[in-house]
């Protein structure tokens, strides 16, 4: 069966609008996490986020289809034009029914919704955007990518909560393998920065309240954590089967080597606390890479600093490999992204690309104080120089989605 090859990235996130601009700030340890700027939040719990600083939508499409599309198909588009132009990659009319859009969200324009809610009750029906459906559905960024590089083979969202975007990178490279496409944009786009989103997840008890002082939040895996802090952004992969790859002289950059997907069928938010379904993805996602614990150099965790989730899996790392889970380096990059939803794991997916490809593990920034409940090696406060050859990224949804990536050294 074809090797699948990761030939471009794009990404536009609280850490930068470019890959090399987040790179650069998450191996040192730059926090994005700042007060909300996008609305006045002084109604709520929570005044600071994660947001996307310096955004012009107008840099990346036309100023009037910028109007026509929410906050988190901005960036989706800004994203696959980064990873597009990135890996050369050219549609012509001749290959655009062999490359799919598979670009996700957990929850879509959540922002337009909110508005058009409001526009209803404040102004009447009529007043609402006939724009509204389509700035709204989850699949809209996957759409709108699609007519903007006329790219004509399948094209959907993959709607898995927090695993969104890593279950849509996943669910690319089984078609890729299936011979379905030759190529695929996959990722995902999340924007919920909005007052509805921050008030809903404040709400469930899952957002750190730290407003007067966020300077060392959010804690993953520390003893002190206090919850998610929440964050926007998109991430774009560009994916290809081997020989694809090679027939057009691409540039690869890494292998996707594997992917897990279980559940816990446990609760609706909260994840198993022992851990077996997160344990199962590790190791389904390891299978897949016909890889074993020894050949796994990193592990980009999911790491929402949310007390359960940081106990809930530490422990499937346990159960996946034992006493040498140990031995596993493993960093929360939401340390410093904050919570991106459904795009955070196509965003840690790239941070594994460049984790095997220049030597250099992100670090937990924000860790002061050791949980005996979440004893592994997190790479406190400053990345790491390591030469590694396979790294994992895990991404935990609510409703007990567990996905993992298996991202290999190219050779």
């Amino acid at each position: 069966m074809e090797r699948v090859v990761i030939t471009g990235m794009g990404t536009v996130n609280p850490l930068g609008l470019t890959v090399e601009a987040s790179w650069k700030s998450a191996i040192h340890g730059v926090s994005g996490v700042g007060p909300i700027t996008l609305f006045d939040p002084a109604a709520l719990n929570v005044h600071f986020a994660a947001e996307v600083k310096g955004f012009e939508p107008d840099r990346y499409m036309d100023p009037k289809e910028a109007r026509r599309r929410d906050r988190f198909e901005q960036l989706g588009a800004a994203a696959a034009k980064e990873a597009v132009a990135s890996s050369g990659l050219e549609v012509t009319e001749a290959n655009s029914g062999r490359i799919g859009v598979l670009v996700s969200s957990a929850i879509g324009g959540l922002k337009s919704l909110q508005d058009a809610v409001l526009t209803n009750y404040t102004e009447g029906p009529r007043r609402v955007s006939p724009f509204l459906i389509p700035m709204l559905m989850p699949n809209g960024a996957a759409g709108m990518i699609a007519i903007d590089y006329q790219i004509k083979g399948p094209c959907f969202s993959v709607a898995s909560a927090c695993s969104s975007g890593a279950d849509g990178i996943g669910t690319a490279l089984l078609m890729l393998k299936a011979g379905m496409i030759d190529a695929a944009l996959a990722g995902a786009a999340e924007m919920t920065i909005c007052p509805v989103g921050v008030a809903a997840f404040d709400r469930i008890g899952a957002m750190s309240r730290r407003n007067d002082d966020y300077s060392m939040t959010p804690q993953p895996f520390d003893k002190n954590r206090d919850g998610l802090v929440m964050g926007e952004g998109a991430a774009v992969l560009v994916l290809e089967t081997e020989s694809h790859a090679k027939r057009r002289g691409a540039n690869i950059l890494a292998e996707l080597a594997g992917y897990g997907a279980t559940s816990d069928a446990y609760h609706v938010t909260a994840p198993h606390e022992n851990g077996t379904g997160g344990a199962a993805a590790i190791r389904m996602a390891l299978d897949s890479a016909k890889a074993t614990v020894d050949d796994l150099g990193y592990i980009n965790a999911h790491g929402t600093a949310t007390q359960l989730n940081d106990q809930s899996e530490t422990r499937a790392v346990k159960a996946a490999f034992g006493e040498k889970a140990y031995q596993i380096p493993i960093s929360s990059t939401k340390s410093m992204t904050g919570h991106m939803m459904g795009a955070t794991g196509a965003l840690e997916a790239i941070f594994c690309v460049q984790a095997v490809r220049q030597g250099i593990l992100p670090p937990t920034i924000h860790y002061e104080t050791p949980d005996p409940e979440c004893d592994l090696d997190y790479i406190p406060n400053e990345a790491r120089e390591k030469k590694i050859d396979l790294a994992l990224s895990n991404a935990f949804g609510f409703g007990g989605h567990n996905a993992v990536l298996a991202i290999r050294k190219y050779s």
